[in-house]
This record gives C-alpha cells, structure tokens and sequence, in this order.
C-alpha cells in the first residue's frame, strides 16, 4: 500500500509539473492542448476505493485549477474522471485485477487498456470543455476541439505507457 501511494504521489509531481511547464504552452492549430497530467488518474491502483480516487482527482484538478487560473474547472472535470474510473475499468477488464495493480498493457490487456484510456480521457474534456464554453455558442468548434484534444491526450497516454512498459520489460 506505502508503495503505490509513494507512486501516486510521484506520478502526481511529476506530470503536473510537465503540464504547467510543458504541455499548457502548447496549442496545436489554437484547437487542441495535450492534457497529459489525466495518466495519474488513469494509473491509480484497481484496489483503491472510488472515494478515494475521486479524492485524489479532485485534489489533482484543483493543483491545476492553481496553476492554470480556471475557477474548479480542471477539478470538475477530474472529480467526474474520476467518479466513472472504476466501473469504466472494471467493464473493460472482464476480470479481477491483482490488489496492487494499476491499469496498464499488460494488466488489462493493450484493447481494453485503449478502450479505457479513450473513454475516461473522453468523459473528462466534454466536462472540461462544456464548463469551459458554458454558453455553448460555436458548437461545432467545441466539438472539433473535444475531439482533437481527446486524440492528442490520448495518444500522448499510449506513448507515454508503451515507454513505462519498456521500462519494465528491461529492469526484469
């Protein structure tokens, strides 16, 4: 248990870290930002409670919300992120996960680790997004920028994983 929270905490440092630093100064074509700091929700444990994680998303909106100077909007989002991880997981896993284990490739499979990312990566900027854009004035532009922000966050993800996977593979 100390040592998936010492990972928790370390994947929170550092990717919002890499957020504020790096990926909130990227905007591609003005549309799309890679929201990469989502990866702590999506690696928290499988046998962490559903309050917790929706604690601890919570918790990693509002570190964004400081950074960013949004009002809740990251926390929002991320607190819904994080209401929906466990039975999006579950659904996709079609089995127990080990005690400590986190979602990843190999835990889950490379489909269902996709299938999970994409739609808690999915979930997460339409709720940023439609509290961002409340008025919903262009939604045609709203969806383009949904759209291409979820792919771009999403393939950042997989990339970042296949490199964790890696990892591994070689410290066995």
């Amino acid at each position: 248990m100390i040592k998936s929270i010492i990972k928790i905490l370390f994947y929170f440092l550092f990717y919002v870290a890499l957020q504020v630093l790096v990926f909130n100064n990227i905007h591609l074509f003005r549309i799309a930002t890679p929201l990469l700091y989502l990866y702590v929700i999506v690696k928290m444990p499988a046998n962490m409670s559903r309050s917790q994680a929706i604690i601890i998303s919570f918790v990693l909106g509002i570190v964004m919300d400081t950074f960013s100077n949004t009002l809740g909007m990251h926390a929002g989002a991320c607190a819904l992120a994080g209401m929906f991880r466990d039975p999006i997981m579950y659904s996709f896993s079609g089995k127990e996960l080990l005690e400590e284990a986190s979602p990843s490739y190999r835990t889950l499979g490379v489909n269902a680790f996709m299938k999970y990312v994409l739609l808690l990566v999915t979930i997460h900027h339409i709720a940023l997004f439609s509290i961002e854009s409340i008025s919903l004035f262009d939604p045609v532009f709203l969806l383009i920028r949904i759209v291409a922000c979820v792919i771009l966050t999403t393939l950042l993800i997989f990339i970042v994983e296949a490199f964790n996977i890696e990892r591994r593979k070689s410290d066995a």
